[in-house]
């Protein structure tokens, strides 16, 4: 195609004098856009290749490029923008109450097209920006004249690892990317990028990662022990360790089911299909393999390097406690430094808290914006605190929820004085949601559940009428289920919330951590037939939390009541490990990957719940009773018991039902939300992009 024939220097011009990794940058269009010159742009790479500090502003700039999983500021990109939404909530997982956003508006009714952003854009969340810029710092780096050849290969180790992950974030949602092999120097008058092919680009991605690899350049960790290696300085620097876990990711992701497969996930007609840029035309167990190895690859080096590691409550110094599992749980993804992430990404310093610096939590309380609510399939997810699963309909039977010995959330114990409370379900389940009568803080220091309860009953302090109202004789009048609001579901999210607790705390995303990657090697494994050592990998991540094996006996059982042995069911298996990774790795994009990893349309066609939580006491007659009023306050007061006893009842989302709901999960009508729709405006254009399937 014919462009202006310009020189584009807009990654040159945005960089010198940045001089953290923490800002946000200005776009750069792909399409006709791609080579040309922004007005007023006078820096050349003459200039940012003279100086060894100019060459490493330039690279901390395209660290800015990176990709980051809240909502934060618009012009840090389509992806971040408040107005957004995260990929989770389009998930069964996962809702978004609130009407002015991308999967209100687009996702949930069905109408998202090719005019229109999907919640990470082709042209607008920065990778083509940072693509073009680790080009140009490879291509330019060798004439920095102060720079060592240490440091040199560092940076170009580093920017290859910076492609490589930009690349990954699209290739995710999809497939095939056109490959981008230099900088361009702007003197071309037209170019071809035609879009590759699903191998290709995956060879692309790994290739580069490899080449980091075997650089000897990357460091393994910045563990501290130098003040070159000092973690607190250096913390998101990309490292071996974070080079062999993207590697890792980026082939189970390609092994997987909706690529690696004997039938396309469309319907085999659309050039995308034909042309192998959405699958790669067949099924091949390699691919498991080599992802496998990928995994051992990682573990090998981890067992000879050490210093990552998943936190445990020893680690902080806790005694054994439901909270202090809750607590390592936390600071492994949320403290900065942490030895459980491999890598992470920031945009800002710390959270100031409603100073406008961190929408997530700013927005999350007021006016609730980001109201990331639970469903109630989540909830049922995790299992209770000995490791067993949780089974609304058993668990009923057996008098678990409701009545005297019910213990949803907590068991509660009489004693002189009052109750006993006791947390009876997965620690991780407090930690990714908020649920009735959980304390609202947990210290940040001691680990120790704090403050007033959330009381999620209907008319309680917190949850008032958002879920539900009565009338005159305690009976539901309507499921309210408020849009903007929180508790509209009967939960709330607490994953990078903890209201207060995360204050003055270091706003990260985690990219890539280490229960991510035993969840994957357990992956890998149960899908090349090593049931026995996936199953262990497994249990390292619950053991964390204080669970027992995913294994133990009479824990699962098939259709007629037989026990299940999940080192001899290879399918139940993995769809254990898919459901401990939604536990364990809520609001990190995980499962909405997992869905359409798999193919899983009966996850995006499943109609989703909340909960409706009644407050009960007894009356003067001695009978059990809905009341519908808050404890905090007059109750509290004057000295009332903390209330114990709850009746509850579920309720089908209606406000917003997804248009997926009505639709069979395995037609092409569901299958194209598999992959979203690269823009018509660059279609149109002519260089060789192929639109996905469907769109």
């Amino acid at each position: 195609m014919k462009l202006y024939n310009k020189l584009f220097a807009g990654v040159l011009g945005m960089v010198v004098g940045a001089s953290a990794i923490t800002s946000c940058t200005d776009n750069i269009a792909f399409g006709n856009a791609f080579l040309e010159k922004p007005a007023g742009s006078t820096v050349t790479k003459d200039t940012v290749f003279n100086s060894a500090v100019y060459t490493e502003q330039f690279l901390n700039a395209i660290y800015a490029l990176q990709y980051y999983g809240l909502p934060y500021n618009n012009n840090c990109g389509n992806a971040a923008s408040p107005w957004t939404g995260k990929f989770d909530q389009l998930t069964d997982c996962w809702l978004m109450h609130w009407d002015n956003n991308t999967i209100y508006k687009s996702y949930y009714s069905g109408t998202l097209s090719a005019n229109e952003n999907p919640l990470f854009s082709f042209t607008n969340d920065k990778v083509w920006e940072a693509v073009r810029a680790a080009w140009l710092l490879l291509e330019n780096i060798d004439n920095v004249p102060d720079l060592s050849d240490e440091k040199k290969e560092q940076f170009k180790a580093q920017a290859k690892c910076l492609m490589a992950a930009r690349y990954f974030d699209l290739f995710a949602v999809y497939g095939g990317l056109p490959l981008v092999d230099h900088s361009f120097t702007g003197v071309e008058g037209s170019y071809e990028l035609p879009r590759a092919t699903l191998d290709s680009t995956v060879v692309f991605m790994t290739d580069k990662l490899d080449e980091a690899i075997n650089s000897g350049a990357l460091r393994w960790a910045y563990n501290g022990n130098t003040v070159e290696t000092d973690s607190t300085n250096n913390v998101g620097r990309w490292t071996k360790a974070g080079a062999m876990a993207l590697k890792a990711k980026i082939l189970t992701f390609a092994a997987s089911p909706l690529f690696n497969n004997d039938k396309p996930y469309y319907d085999g007609t659309t050039e995308a299909e034909k042309q192998h840029l959405v699958w790669y035309g067949n099924y091949d167990q390699q691919r498991w393999q080599k992802a496998l190895q990928a995994c051992e690859d990682f573990f090998n080096e981890l067992n000879r390097s050490g210093w990552y590691k998943l936190m445990t409550y020893e680690d902080l110094g806790l005694s054994k406690s439901h909270d202090s599992y809750r607590q390592a749980y936390r600071k492994g993804y949320a403290a900065q430094g942490s030895h459980e992430i491999i890598h992470s990404v920031r945009v800002g310093g710390i959270d100031a808290y409603k100073a406008g610096t961190y929408t997530w939590h700013q927005w999350h309380d007021s006016p609730a914006r980001q109201n990331c609510l639970p469903t109630q399939e989540y909830v049922e997810m995790f299992p209770w605190s000995d490791g067993t699963p949780f089974n609304w309909e058993e668990d009923s039977i057996k008098g678990r929820l409701f009545g005297a010995n019910g213990r949803m959330f907590y068991k509660f114990t009489a004693i002189r004085g009052g109750v006993k409370k006791e947390a009876s379900r997965d620690p991780r389940l407090y930690e990714e949601c908020i649920v009735n009568s959980q304390y609202q803080s947990l210290d940040w220091t001691s680990g120790k559940s704090t403050g007033d309860i959330y009381e999620l009953w209907v008319d309680g302090y917190d949850a008032g009428k958002n879920v539900a109202t009565y009338d005159a004789d305690n009976n539901i009048t309507t499921v309210v289920e408020a849009l903007t609001s929180r508790y509209a579901t009967g939960y709330d999210c607490n994953k990078y919330y903890m209201n207060q607790d995360y204050l003055r705390q270091f706003t990260q995303w985690v990219y890539l951590s280490l229960d991510e990657m035993y969840l994957m090697y357990a992956e890998c494994l149960a899908q090349t037939g090593n049931l026995d050592k996936a199953i262990q990998m497994v249990d390292v991540v619950r053991k964390r939390v204080g669970l027992s094996s995913i294994n133990t006996s009479g824990y699962y059982k098939d259709a007629n009541g037989n026990k299940i042995d999940l080192k001899n069911d290879k399918d139940r298996l993995i769809e254990e490990i898919l459901r401990e990774r939604a536990c364990e790795l809520g609001i990190s994009n995980n499962h909405y990957y997992d869905l359409i990893r798999y193919k899983r349309g009966d996850w995006f066609t499943k109609r989703l719940h909340g909960l409706v939580i009644y407050r009960m006491e007894k009356n003067a007659s001695g009978q059990w009773v809905r009341v519908a009023r808050p404890w905090r306050g007059n109750d509290k007061n004057g000295g009332v018991v903390e209330p114990s006893r709850f009746d509850y009842a579920k309720f089908e989302i209606t406000n917003r039902k997804r248009v997926l709901w009505e639709k069979d999960p395995n037609s092409i009508e569901v299958a194209k939300w598999f992959l979203w729709p690269f823009p018509q405006t660059e279609i149109n254009k002519g260089y060789g992009l192929v639109q996905n399937p469907g769109w």
